[in-house]
């Protein structure tokens, strides 16, 4: 659960690789989510994006699913239009996540971590902010590298415990569903030497990527995007429905795999 609450887009599990651990939204919007994966059937989600709130609708065995996510609050709400209850989850409290201020930090929203800020520089001609990041598991210390970027704040490069380098390194510009954006090459590289290639379309308006295109041709891309205040009613739990206790909707299985888990980018 604490995965999809940390939201940083393509939301509530929908928003391609989005934000940081803060949910923020630069403009709200309604867009339709896809998901495609060679050989298989496409999953479409409608999303509705407030500054506080997402909502999505899919179908899965014939039946309308509605989830809204509340990422500030740490809360989702599921909802059974056929039956009229609705059940709810909160996560756990993240004390690593309480203040706004540690959104320009790569330690932002992780459990038992600690940054350290080592200066600036600059990676492939953008300025970057350098951070040491320690991490606590099992009694042990971990130590990575981090250089984000100093407009959008995403991870330039990252050079991790296991000998891993990420690379961040924008190409140019593209239109892509009818957005001005900008492409992003991510490379990462073991220390095996073999190494793995992405692309991401970061929208600098809405502040978030709308497309991905992952190793084995695998997508996620928000369509049909429309800039537009969202009614408030769409965020809100209708009157005349009863709040269930247990998974009276649906097994928990189901209810994760109607999700679509796009990646993130800071």
């Amino acid at each position: 659960m604490a995965a999809y609450l940390r939201t940083g887009l393509l939301v509530a599990g929908c928003f391609l690789s989005f934000s940081a651990s803060a949910f923020e939204v630069a403009q709200e919007f309604s867009a339709e989510a896809v998901q495609t994966v060679p050989g298989h059937p496409s999953m479409n989600v409608k999303m509705f994006i407030s500054k506080n709130a997402v909502r999505t609708e899919s179908m899965m065995n014939g039946n309308m699913v509605i989830e809204i996510v509340y990422p500030n609050d740490k809360r989702r709400v599921l909802l059974n239009q056929h039956r009229k209850t609705y059940i709810e989850q909160k996560a756990e409290k993240n004390s690593s996540a309480k203040s706004k201020k540690l959104s320009s930090s790569p330690c932002s929203g992780i459990l038992n971590a600690m940054c350290k800020k080592l200066g600036k520089e600059k990676i492939n001609g953008r300025n970057a902010t350098k951070w040491e990041m320690t991490v606590q598991r099992n009694g042990r210390s971990f130590k990575s590298l981090h250089w984000l970027d100093k407009k959008h704040h995403m991870p330039l490069r990252e050079q991790f415990p296991d000998g891993t380098v990420s690379t961040m390194t924008m190409s140019g510009k593209e239109k892509i569903n009818g957005r001005n954006t900008e492409k992003w090459n991510i490379k990462a590289t073991r220390s095996n030497a073999q190494s793995i290639e992405s692309q991401q379309w970061y929208d600098p308006k809405l502040k978030m990527v709308i497309r991905e295109i992952l190793p084995g041709g695998y997508v996620r891309e928000l369509r049909n995007i429309k800039v537009a205040k969202q009614n408030k009613s769409l965020f809100k739990v209708p009157s005349d429905y009863k709040k269930e206790s247990k998974y009276g909707m649906m097994p928990p299985e189901q209810m994760t795999q109607q999700k679509m888990n796009p990646g993130r980018v800071r």
